[in-house]
């Protein structure tokens, strides 16, 4: 007899409802089984043929950390383009080479962790080039487009799933495990959720990724924030993936629970899925896992819940049904396709930030001086893949231009290295050595990759090496051997001529002089310095087997004395004063002074830069400023007469700025973020309160160097026939017509803005609605049309909790920039009239604020909550507008834990109505009740609070 097939389980059946098929596959699976589900690396189930499956891949703007793949600008340089429809291309385009990649390569993931729709609140954040935008509205639109290309467009399957990163609330480096990002109920609801809601609600996320941060006291990783808001804003299951090492950190670094397995528990709980901690080591995770069940703080219905959510993914993307996968044979990698992609997104994310005179487009048969610390670079960041090609200006410029007519000055100081016994640094040469670019042969975890060893170390000898020196700024320079490979440590503590580019997650390839006194023997007054390695934080020392970084116990540190060449200014000067247009290509090292784990100190361009700059321009004052950079600059462009920005372009970055400057392209770009002109404009780096601190385009009150949304063309627009209507109580319709008056085939970039003039709250001076990228030939005319709810005009209304649509004038304003404002109209709405807080029923909540001085707002429970506490546990003051005490209050309750006082003034008067001082409690989460005399009239009144010491307040109620 022949033995019959078992029949396939019903998980293994598409005609199943997919639900079924993930309950069928769950009670299959045991207890230890679903637990190591848990883990990042999710082992195989070989019994039941349940393939071995690891969140994360990271594809942020093309597939990163896997080797050779093609590499798209920066996302910042895709949120300069306000593109949707190409953002769309270029996530369709990233997602088949991660299909591509994982045919060949099956450590390749399909749950991608990208994009990153952390709004650029503050632009000294490391991680600027992470994210879109500083606006909400066009954070969201790029990051729908981008995880919608992601996606795929079959209605059951998935190409792959994207995973929103970071929740919640994150734009600092410094500190970012231990600190608290402190969001009053506005700023969260209108701007640090809504970025990611309105992501997810369209519908192609499969997940998010918690920040390292604290928001309001408690870490991301315990938020209750993922099961109040995120999971309602869709009924797809959202897989929650931690951060790394960040389910440690609540005990480590955070100090947040006094065991791991009480932090596993409450992230469990909370909504994390998966536990991205310990590498590729799931033992302590499981570990902590069973070490929770057995103590009673964790039930399997936690454990099942977090497990259904990453099978929901993994059944979405195909692999239970490899046969009816649509995308299972993806083979599109480095496609002409693709590399044409990369230059359209390299040209449109160019922002042409000044124009005078027409300096551009350059005219054919231009001599260009093309110099710079840039100006022959294309800098990968710490999420790009591995170039497969790559353009740089310089090349760019050539192909273009033809190299007759293109001169080329890096700029950098050359200089040699003379130590105390009068040799010199010497590079031996390495002619047969292969070339090795960083990454190429893809990693799990890049942060691992070791240094070469495999070229020689650094000797001296009597006439040294000449290296070019740049510092990046903050006294942080790189030394270059003259075969083009950069100073580096390895593993074994040498110091080498070894790396392609600075990189990796310590940086081995920076190093600071310090100076060490001056020898005077010879009338010299030459400084000295010791060469201190900033990777391994140790000096520099000559050995008889070679230099390197060594224990000073052991070795003591060589005394250099830096001896000159060439200053790289005279170099610039020589190229520009040659030229008829200089084009100085400036900007940042992706790796080095702003990237993640390191905030930036100044808004400045580093004064080596600055140099260069102005020697440029004093050589030749036809001089075009390029700032290529992952962050705005503040730097004074008055006396040059155009200058432009990108981030750094990806691939095609040399070739798409080579044919903007000649006018091939003209240029659409507009910036994503305000350029302020000082430091001084900026508020602290940990304040989130953009109402109170007047932050971002949306409410910063001076004169930015260049504002939201600018960018010039090559062409000019005309706006005309503005009309707009509230045509029922749902729906704003706006229209007007874009005309190219110019003399070029351009596109025009047409912003809508709103203000609520005649709001009693603080409401944004001007609030992006609205975008659409047009391209429109000499003399074209277009209509833009917008259909808008009238939602998109409401606010939070802290006296109701909740979102409310104020009566009363709405200006409409259109144009090409947040301050280019071309034409406007005015609409009035009904909408829902202020109600008084009824304080003297349901008493106040001490987070729910108008204003506040010096308050932080913090974590009322370990679960859930918000109160109040003075920052530093000094002084604060807290204003709450139009309370309505009813009939009349004699009595006042404060809920405090701490310790110090609650001082209650009404309505602006001198005097004190109350001071009330609690007995003070043992904890931070021992709270109690305090009650004092207070006699007010009936009616509406406003209620200051000031507290002092480091109290915690979490209401007050009013009764009598």
């Amino acid at each position: 007899m022949t033995a019959q097939t078992p029949p396939s389980p019903p998980f293994r059946d598409p005609q199943v409802p997919t639900a079924k098929r993930i309950d069928d596959l769950l009670s299959r699976l045991t207890l230890d089984e679903r637990i190591a589900f848990l883990h990042q690396y999710a082992p195989a189930v070989e019994r039941l043929g349940v393939a071995a499956f690891r969140t994360g891949q990271e594809a942020l703007h093309g597939v990163a950390w896997m080797g050779p793949a093609t590499v798209f600008p920066q996302a910042v340089g895709l949120g300069a383009t306000w593109n949707e429809e190409l953002v769309h291309r270029v996530g369709e385009a990233v997602s088949k080479e991660v299909r591509a990649m994982r045919a060949r390569d099956d450590r390749v993931g399909l749950n991608v962790w990208a994009p990153t729709v952390n709004l650029l609140r503050h632009p000294l954040w490391g991680r600027n080039e992470e994210g879109y935008s500083e606006d909400p509205k066009l954070t969201s639109a790029i990051a729908t487009a981008y995880t919608r290309g992601l996606r795929g467009d079959h209605p059951a399957y998935w190409r792959t799933a994207p995973v929103l990163k970071h929740w919640l609330a994150h734009n600092n480096e410094t500190g970012r495990d231990i600190t608290s990002s402190s969001v009053r109920p506005r700023v969260l609801h209108e701007y640090d959720l809504r970025a990611f809601r309105e992501t997810v609600e369209a519908g192609a996320v499969a997940g998010v990724m918690p920040a390292y941060n604290l928001v309001n006291g408690r870490p991301n990783h315990v938020s209750p924030l993922l099961g109040e808001h995120l999971r309602t804003w869709t009924d797809e299951d959202l897989l929650v993936c931690s951060d790394a090492v960040a389910p440690s950190n609540l005990v480590d670094s955070e100090h947040y629970f006094d065991t791991h397995e009480e932090a596993t528990a409450a992230a469990l709980i909370a909504g994390v899925d998966s536990f991205t901690d310990h590498g590729t080591d799931s033992s302590k995770i499981i570990a902590r896992v069973r070490g929770a069940l057995s103590q009673g703080l964790l039930t399997e219905e936690d454990i099942d819940r977090a497990v259904r959510r990453q099978l929901s993914v993994r059944f979405r993307l195909g692999e239970f049904d490899p046969q009816d996968d649509p995308y299972a044979d993806t083979s599109d990698f480095d496609t002409s396709a693709h590399r044409a992609l990369a230059q359209e997104a390299a040209e449109q994310a160019i922002v042409l930030l000044k124009n005078d005179d027409g300096t551009l487009p350059l005219a054919p048969g231009t001599r260009v001086a093309v110099v710079g610390l840039l100006a022959d670079e294309c800098k990968a960041d710490w999420y790009s893949g591995t170039f497969l090609h790559r353009s740089t200006p310089l090349e760019g410029l050539y192909e273009r231009f033809g190299t007759e007519h293109v001169e080329f000055a890096e700029g950098a100081d050359r200089v040699r290295l003379r130590t105390s016994a009068g040799t010199f640094l010497h590079a031996p040469a390495a002619e047969d050595a292969p070339d090795v670019v960083r990454g190429a042969e893809g990693a799990l975890d890049p942060a691992l990759l070791a240094g070469r060893t495999d070229l020689p170390a650094l000797t001296t000898d009597a006439e040294g090496t000449e290296f070019a020196l740049v510092d990046w700024g903050e006294g942080l320079l790189t030394l270059r051997a003259p075969d083009g490979r950069y100073l580096s440590v390895a593993e074994d503590g040498y110091v080498r001529a070894s790396a392609d580019q600075p990189g990796g997650w310590v940086v081995q390839e920076t190093f600071r002089l310090e100076p060490h006194g001056a020898d005077a023997s010879d009338g010299s007054h030459e400084e000295r310095h010791l060469l201190r390695h900033v990777g391994t934080g140790r000096h520099v020392s000559v050995a008889a087997d070679g230099v390197k970084v060594a224990d000073e116990n052991e070795t003591s540190p060589e005394i250099f004395e830096l001896i000159v060449a060439e200053r790289g200014e005279e170099s610039v000067k020589s190229a520009s004063a040659r030229a008829d247009v200089v084009v100085v290509v400036a900007g940042n090292d992706p790796h080095i002074n702003g990237r993640e784990t390191e905030d930036r100190t100044t808004l400045r361009l580093p004064a080596h830069q600055r140099r260069l700059l102005e020697a440029a321009r004093a050589a030749n004052p036809q001089t075009v400023l390029v700032l290529v950079s992952a962050y705005p600059y503040a730097v004074d462009v008055t006396e040059i007469p155009a200058a432009l920005w990108t981030a750094h372009g990806g691939q095609a970055a040399g070739t798409a700025l080579a044919r903007v400057l000649a006018g091939d392209v003209s240029p659409a770009g507009r910036l994503p973020q305000t350029w302020y002109a000082d430091d001084a404009d900026l508020p602290d780096l940990l304040d989130y309160d953009i109402i109170g601190s007047r932050q971002t385009y949306l409410y910063f009150e001076g004169t930015p160097l260049f504002p939201f949304g600018h960018g010039l063309s090559y062409a000019s627009f005309a706006y005309a026939d503005l009309t707009a209507e509230a045509a029922d109580d749902e729906t704003l319709r706006v229209s007007f017509t874009v005309t190219n008056t110019g003399d070029v085939t351009a596109d025009e970039v047409a912003q809508l803005y709103t203000r609520a003039p005649e709001s009693q709250a603080v409401r944004p001076l001007r609030e992006l609605l609205a975008h659409r990228r047009v391209t429109l030939d000499p003399g074209a005319s277009t209509t833009v049309s917008f259909e808008l709810p009238l939602s998109c005009l409401e606010f939070w209304d802290v006296a109701s909790g909740g979102r409310r649509l104020a009566p009363g004038a709405y200006d409409l304003l259109v144009g090409a920039s947040s301050e280019d404002i071309r034409a406007r109209t005015t609409v009035q709405l009904t909408g829902t009239p202020a109600a008084p807080r009824p304080v003297h029923q349901l008493g106040l909540a001490a987070a729910d604020f108008d204003e506040q001085r010096r308050a932080e707002i913090v974590d009322l429970t370990k679960v859930s909550g918000d109160a109040v506490t003075p920052a530093g546990g000094n002084e604060a003051e807290l204003l709450y507008r139009d309370c309505d005490f009813g009939a009349g209050v004699t009595e006042i309750t404060v809920e405090v834990a701490g310790k110090g006082v609650v001082e209650v003034v009404l309505d602006g008067e001198a005097e004190a109505a109350a001071v009330l001082t609690p007995t003070p409690t043992a904890g931070p989460y021992d709270y109690t009740r305090v009650r004092a005399s207070l006699t007010a009239d009936g009616g509406i009144h406003d209620v200051r609070l000031k507290l002092r010491g480091p109290l915690r307040l979490a209401r007050v109620d009013f009764s009598g």
